[in-house]
Parts: structure tokens; sequence; C-alpha cells
């Protein structure tokens, strides 16, 4: 009897911790769940900087008070992902602070291959002895293995301590902060604010590199679907160029934070920033139209394409109402009609039907075709019935002399598209919504994001998806696009970003009930509760305030475009 009371009053003394793959494991109660991913990280597994701990993603410090259900969040998962490189980013700023106390860094946007792209207003371009120093500081950290420590603090001392500092960007913010207290982290004597959590030390951050490139450099860090190195860093000048482009918008609109847009609500200055910014789509449309033109001897094909949520059908549909005040009718076709029958269609790893590769296209067909209607001969189209999986007769069409052809599909600036087709005939526009408005100077807004809650709202709205539908879906989108349109995007003669700095508190009012419904405990709850508290530091505005051609409309409706169709322009050549 006696035995059986301490064996019991032993159990209350500690947790038990059931894994995901069935693994149970104890420890002392308030044991920090880091302990227990310690002891089952495995030599060959990618790096775990995170746990979700009975539905809730928390961090490797939190505490196991009670008997829970784990599971590991790996450096190979997109919450992982995002918790190494904001850990990285702050290592970054401390080591840059010692180093530079004078000098501004601003975290500025992603580059391709794994980067975040960074500048130093005080030092353009940045010195290769800076950056030396730097990432020598840097790796300095990590070899000590210091921790780093998170502090919950009030609104006012906050707010203090950034005054103080002189970060009118981060105090702007604060503005608005929901809630009164706000988590700090710190290492050694700096600390600041990072929106959403952190590894425990710099001891995790041990793959990093910094590199010089146009007027900054580049932070490097590991890749989601490949976790043990530093992927090769691609030229992306004209990736660089629209961003840089977008910065001047933001400058233009005085808009580059996500406070100073608040403080634009606030002041009831939101129609300007909308109408400028609307305006700006409009003139970038008008000098792609305008350098088609100036072509036309030579271009035949209009090749656009970008990922998910990009904007890409509006685009097409502005384009070309600007292309017939330039005297050019073109002929909008869809590679997606250019399917293979399902049964033909390539399988993927899990052998799954792959959609997204570029064998899913007829390409021989899509090129006889082009080619027989650039000679002027008439062509029988295809249309795929999605519901059948099978590639049908569609319009019989002749070209009337001179008519350019818009193609559409992500497959766009795949070289393998148009394998044997002249490039000199080709004119290739790349449309990506490259949001650069971030909330604060060291606080970056994912272009991912912004294009998810896109897709959220409209999913609802055209496909009557959930938003838990929707989430579900979107890593297999992901993966697409990092396959099949992202190593093709300086292929582009021109990139169009689609961004609208305004767009976010636009689509608050509309996609903030839908993350709402997505039930507790399923595992898109935990990218729901993101979303969610990363939508808090917007305030909304009024979806009629938005022109009915803007690209938003495409995502929350009401579009003067939807029904748009250039069929009604060049009817005399169809057949």
């Amino acid at each position: 009897m006696h035995d059986q009371i301490k064996i019991e009053s032993k159990m209350r003394d500690e947790v038990e911790v059931v894994l995901s793959d069935g693994t149970v494991m104890s420890g002392p109660r308030h044991t920090p769940v880091g302990e227990f991913m310690r002891k089952y990280q495995k030599p060959e597994q990618p790096l775990i900087v995170g746990a979700i701990v009975n539905h809730e993603l928390r961090e490797l410090t939190f505490p196991i008070s009670a008997d829970a259900k784990v599971t590991p969040v790996f450096m190979t998962d997109a919450d992982g992902a995002r918790i190494y490189r904001r850990s990285l980013t702050f290592l970054l700023e401390v080591a840059f602070l010692e180093l530079f106390p004078d000098w501004t860094l601003t975290i500025d946007h992603s580059v391709s291959s794994g980067a975040y792209y960074c500048h130093v207003r005080e030092q353009e371009p940045f010195q290769k002895e800076s950056l030396d120093a730097l990432e020598a500081r840097m790796r300095a950290l990590v070899d000590e293995d210091a921790p780093l420590l998170k502090e919950k603090v009030s609104l006012s001392e906050a707010k203090a301590f950034f005054r103080k500092l002189g970060q009118d960007d981060k105090l702007r913010l604060l503005n608005y902060r929901v809630g009164d207290d706000l988590v700090l982290y710190s290492l050694h004597d700096m600390r600041d604010y990072h929106h959403g959590y952190m590894v425990p030390s710099t001891g995790y951050l041990k793959r990093f590199d910094l590199q010089l490139i146009d007027l900054g450099f580049v932070l490097r860090f590991p890749r989601k679907n490949a976790p043990n190195y530093l992927s090769p860093l691609t030229s992306s000048p004209q990736l660089l160029t629209a961003f840089r482009q977008y910065g001047g918008w933001l400058e233009t609109l005085g808009i580059q934070s996500v406070g100073a847009l608040n403080d634009a609500i606030k002041e009831d200055r939101i129609n300007e920033v909308i109408l400028v910014s609307e305006a700006l789509h409009a003139q970038q449309i008008s000098r792609i139209a305008n350098d088609i033109r100036k072509g036309k001897e030579e271009i035949r094909v209009i090749l656009i394409a970008g990922p998910s949520s990009s904007g890409k059908t509006t685009f097409s549909k502005r384009l070309m109402i600007q292309l017939l005040t330039e005297g050019i009718s073109p002929l909008a076709l869809a590679i997606d009609d250019y399917f293979v029958d399902r049964e033909d269609t390539p399988l993927n790893e899990k052998g799954e039907y792959d959609f997204e590769h570029i064998d899913a296209v007829n390409r021989s067909m899509l090129n006889d075709h082009l080619s027989r209607l650039i000679a002027g001969e008439k062509v029988q189209l295809r249309h795929y019935n999605f519901k059948r999986g099978k590639n049908e007769p569609g319009d019989e069409i002749r070209l009337a002399p001179d008519q350019m052809i818009i193609l559409e599909g992500i497959h766009g600036l795949n070289p393998k598209l148009l394998e044997n087709f002249p490039d000199e005939q080709t004119y290739k526009i790349y449309v990506s919504c490259l949001t650069q408005l971030n909330l604060d100077r060291h606080n970056r807004i994912s272009t991912t994001d912004t294009r998810e809650l896109r897709r959220i709202v409209r999913d609802s709205r055209d496909r009557g998806y959930t938003a838990q539908q929707t989430i579900n879906m979107w890593e297999l989108v992901r993966q697409g696009e990092k396959n099949h349109i992202f190593p093709y995007q300086e292929n582009a003669d021109i990139m169009f970003n689609s961004a609208l700095a305004y767009e976010l508190s636009a689509l608050k009012p509309l996609v903030e009930p839908l993350l709402r419904q997505v039930p507790f405990g399923s595992p898109e709850h935990v990218e729901a509760k993101r979303l969610l508290k990363f939508l808090q530091w917007f305030l909304p505005i009024d979806q009629n305030l938005i022109p009915d051609n803007s690209i938003l409309r495409e995502f929350i409706g009401d579009s003067i475009l939807s029904d748009f169709s250039i069929w009604q322009h060049n009817s005399m050549i169809q057949y």
C-alpha cells in the first residue's frame, strides 16, 4: 500500500508527453517542451525548432505543465521555416547593432533561392569589409549559444523603449496594438519586437550566409525542402528591379510601413492611397502595352505566367483593353485548355495526378495550333472538360492579319512550353504579388501570406470552399510554384507587380470571419490562428472604396471585368 502511494505521488510530479508517432516520454512537471524534443531529435532528422502542444503552436521554451500530445515542428515544416528565419533575422539585427549602432538596417524583401535582401541607408553600396565583420560577429554569437529570452512588457513600456531608440516605424505600429502588453525578445543587451516565435538560443542558427548583392546584401538561409544546406543564390535582376520600383511607389504614397497605412486610414486619407495605388497599376499596364506595340512587327505570342492568386486573370483583361487602345486586338488562349486526357497525366511521387507538371500539357498540339494560327490558317481550338478529364474540340478560329495571341498559364515562362517557337516572336510577362509593405523595418510581410489571404477569400466566394480547405491545399500549391513557376521567373521580358499597398486592410473584414470558422484541433487551425494574429495589426477599410476594375476585385468580387471577353472585339475571325 505504501509503495502504491509513493508511485502515485511520483506520477503526480511528472508529466507524460505522447508524440505523433506514438512515442511516449515523461519528465518533471514544467519541463520545457524543448527538453523532450532534444531527447527525441535524431541525427538524420531535420532540426526541431518548435512543437505543436495540444493543437497549439509553441516555442521550445514552453513548459509542459500537464500530460500533452506533442508534434515536433521541423525546419521542413512551414512554421518551422518561419521560426528559423525569424530567429536568424534577430541574430542579424543584434550583430549589426553591436557593430554599427549609428546605422539603420532594413530587412526588405525575400529573394529567390532562400534569402532576404537587406539594405543599410548610411552605406550604399554595402562594403565587403562591413559584411565580413557582420558575418563573423553572427557566427561568434552562434558559437556562444546565447539564449534568446522572452519578456512580456506593458504597451506603455514598449512604446517608451522604442521612442528612446528613435524607431518611429515601431511606434506607429504600436499605436494600433490590440491588447495592453507586448512580447519582446532579447539577446545580450539588445531587445526588439518580432512577430512570432523564436528558437531558444543562438546555437540553433548554424546555417546561414551573407552575400553582397545590388546596393545591399542578402541573408541566406536553408529552404524548407532542403534544411541542411544553402541553395545557390540565383541572379534575379528583374525581381530586384520590381521590388525596388514598388518601394519607390510606397515612398510616393508615404506608406512605408503598416503603421503609416493605419495612420492614412485613421486620418481619412485612404481614398488617396487607393487612387494613387490603382493609378500606378494602370501606368505600368500602359507601359507594357506600349512596349508590345513597339514590337508588333515581330511579336506574335504574349505569354503571361505567375503563381496562384497573383491576379493574372484581371491583369490579362486589363492588358487586352490597353492593347485595344494601341490598335492591337489580341486573341486570348488558355494553356489549361491543352491539358492531356486525365489518364495520360503524369504522376507525382505519391502516385497522384500532377496537373502542374509541364508534361500535363499537350505541347505538341499547342505548338502546332500556334504555328498554324500565325500562318493564317483556320484552326479548331481545344477545350478541356475538367469534369470528364478529357480534351475536347473547341471553336474554329482564324487570326486576322498581324493579330497577336495572349497565352496565360503557369508554364508560360518555361522554355519547354514553346520549345521550337522563335523567341523573338514572344513577349513574356511575369505577374506576382510582390508585397513590400512591412510591419516595420525588422518585421517583413511575406508575399506568400498576401496571396494565401487573397485565395481564401476568392475560394470562398467562387468555389464555396472553406478557409480550412484552402489552407489544406496551400502547401501543395506552393510546392508546385517552387517547381514549375519560380525557377523561370527571370525568363520574363518584364514583371508586373500586382501588390497594392492597401489590400490587406481591404481583405481583413472579409477573411477574418472565414479564418475564425476553422475548427480548433484541426491541422489548419494553427495556420488560421497565425493569420488572424497577423491581421490584427491592420485597420479595416470599406471595400466600396475600391475601383471596380482593380486587381483586388478578382478576389473580393464585383469586378467590372468578370464578364469581359476579347471575343466581342474580334468576332469577325471566329468560325
